[in-house]
């Protein structure tokens, strides 16, 4: 009976992690690749009080994708914190479906789910939606950039009024 109830449990959280969203159509890795200043977050514990984040890119001669992510603890002067997760690209024929190992053995889906044309801001989502990014090439985003994407991710079913600006302080 309790392994019947645990696989359920299993069943019922991949069936969560499932739902379709749709990534942007085609992603230039190069012209991806380099620093992403994190400009708003749905909040998550690891994230928690988090300022200053930058997210960089560089693509391994491996065709993995080496990541830096650093932020501080509670303010710009607060502990620095740097992960470095290891991406993969997943679907090759947009390049916008990515998989990323935070820690081993686990990867998880990483989708870019909106990109601006001239590549000055992306959004990163996960497939049941419970975690968002929204990065900038610069510690700003214009207002109009940013409502933009909220609308967008809203129309995705993102909740964006969980979504909380990162406060980029230099």
């Amino acid at each position: 009976m309790i392994r019947l109830g645990l696989l359920l449990i299993l069943a019922g959280l991949l069936l969560a992690c499932r739902r379709d969203i749709v990534t942007v159509e085609k992603v230039d890795l190069q012209s991806f690749m380099g620093d992403w200043y994190v400009i708003a977050i749905l909040p998550n514990f690891i994230e928690k009080n988090a300022v200053n984040g930058i997210e960089s890119y560089k693509l391994n001669p491996d065709g993995t994708i080496g990541v830096t992510y650093t932020f501080y603890k509670g303010g710009p002067q607060g502990k620095r914190k740097v992960m470095r997760p290891l991406g993969k690209v997943y679907n090759r024929n947009s390049n916008a479906h990515w998989k990323m190992r935070l820690f081993k053995p686990f990867w998880s889906d990483y989708l870019i789910v909106d990109l601006a044309p001239d590549y000055r801001y992306s959004v990163i989502g996960v497939p049941n939606r419970s975690f968002v990014w929204i990065m900038s090439r610069t510690p700003e985003l214009s207002d109009g950039d940013y409502s933009g994407i909220i609308k967008r991710l809203a129309a995705m079913g993102y909740k964006t009024d969980k979504i909380k600006k990162m406060p980029q302080i230099w």
